[in-house]
């Protein structure tokens, strides 16, 4: 099927989510699915890491989709603390499959997003995971070491001020299946400054 770009609604668990599908200009190779930083500190499908991500993605061949969460912009709803969030992230990935069934789905998250994504990647069943700057110790008793099987991948910086480096590298570190790990130099946590790397990273990995 046609890859044709939409921006609107879609039926979600609380409600509609607003959604935005950006297509390539050259063939497309597969659909990059986004998720948001955190809906109480301002996170939505339009921060500048989400919009890199897209980028990158569009460079690449591949669709871009964002979305944001209950609460956001113009879906329907309120912030869940993560749980009706990873329903949300699983109705989208639902809707992308029946609109393009025939291409590989890679999954992204940045901030909350990451950890969002992490818990429900199994569930979708993507081709590949892409964590940039995960909130570990936000929701400590759900970083497990053991879940990932898909390739995957850590991105962030090292003067993270709003995520440990260190714990992140210690959890990375940890993994049955360890992912590739990228760290940026000087980086902060919206990687400031460094958002070209960044973009030059994810294109480099899909």
């Amino acid at each position: 099927m046609e890859c044709l770009p939409a921006r609107g609604g879609i039926p979600g668990p609380a409600g509609e989510l607003e959604v935005w599908l950006e297509c390539p200009k050259t063939d497309l190779r597969g659909v990059l699915l986004i998720a948001h930083p955190h809906p109480l500190y301002g996170g939505s499908m339009h921060n500048k890491v989400v919009h890199t991500l897209a980028r990158a993605a569009l460079n690449q061949g591949l669709a871009a989709l964002r979305f944001n969460f209950r609460g956001v912009g113009e879906s329907d709803g309120e912030h869940d603390q993560g749980i009706g969030e990873q329903l949300d992230l699983l109705t989208v990935a639902a809707w992308i499959r029946t609109e393009l069934p025939e291409q590989p789905l890679l999954l992204a998250g940045f901030s909350f997003g990451a950890r969002v994504a992490l818990l429900v990647e199994k569930e979708i069943g993507v081709e590949q995971l892409i964590l940039v700057a995960p909130p570990f110790r936000l929701y400590s008793d759900l970083w497990p070491v053991d879940r990932v099987e898909t390739p995957w991948a850590v991105l962030m910086g090292d003067a993270d001020e709003v995520v440990s480096f260190e714990e992140v590298e210690k959890w990375v570190q940890q993994q049955k299946i360890p992912p590739n790990f990228e760290v940026f130099s000087g980086a902060t946590h919206f990687f400031h400054g460094r958002l070209a790397d960044l973009r030059a990273a994810v294109e480099q990995l899909i």
